[in-house]
């Protein structure tokens, strides 16, 4: 197999894999935009200040978009479960390369990328604060880059490490899963932006 193809077939199988974790990045911004669960509206600190005085993550990670995640990550996957056994796609699926294709299963794997989702967002809002980044916000100078590349990636680092439980991706692989994975988070923001879904594409 040349390296173009293996390339393009493993990028083929990231895709394939994470579509609901994309699936549910997407609907977790309309979902929060939403009159539903309002009373879970509330920041995941509490409105708690860290030692230093500054908030711990900030108003934007609240609990309705955590429960969010764990909600639409399972279903995505639960339903992309479904459409992948119907369409033969399955041996695209690094979930299905060791394990079978069954609601429990999907049912787990799903819960656990909305976690990892969820989950991992949360230390790119703790150094945001610590740096006095508003929330929602990157920042301008020497770190502007690097923020909006953690930004987009910070997610994908959750999501391709529960792959990861699951299909021994390798160091390598990982990381290119989350390059990919953060590209793919830059489009998708730009065309949220678009839709008036987001506040700023990046």
């Amino acid at each position: 197999m040349s390296s173009l193809k293996f390339l393009a077939d493993t990028l083929v199988k990231m895709y394939v894999t994470l579509l609901p974790a994309i699936i549910a990045g997407i609907l977790v911004m309309v979902w929060c935009k939403t009159g539903l669960m309002k009373f879970a509206m509330k920041p995941m600190d509490m409105g708690k200040n860290f030692r230093d005085g500054k908030r711990i993550f900030g108003d934007n990670k609240t609990w309705k978009g955590f429960i969010g995640y764990l909600i639409f990550g399972t279903v995505s996957t639960v339903i992309w479960g479904a459409v992948c056994h119907g369409t033969g796609i399955d041996h695209l699926n690094y979930f299905y390369v060791h394990h079978e294709n069954t609601f429990l299963f999907n049912l787990m794997t799903g819960f656990l990328l909305g976690l990892g989702y969820a989950l991992f967002e949360l230390p790119n809002s703790f150094l945001k604060r610590r740096l006095d980044i508003t929330p929602g916000k990157t920042t301008s100078g020497a770190w502007r880059v690097f923020f909006i590349f953690l930004d987009q990636a910070d997610s994908i680092f959750g999501c391709a490490l529960v792959v990861w439980l699951f299909y021994d991706l390798g160091i390598g692989l990982y990381l290119l899963y989350v390059l990919v994975g953060a590209f793919t988070h830059i489009i998708m923001n730009m065309l949220l932006y678009v839709c008036k879904l987001r506040k700023n594409p990046f």
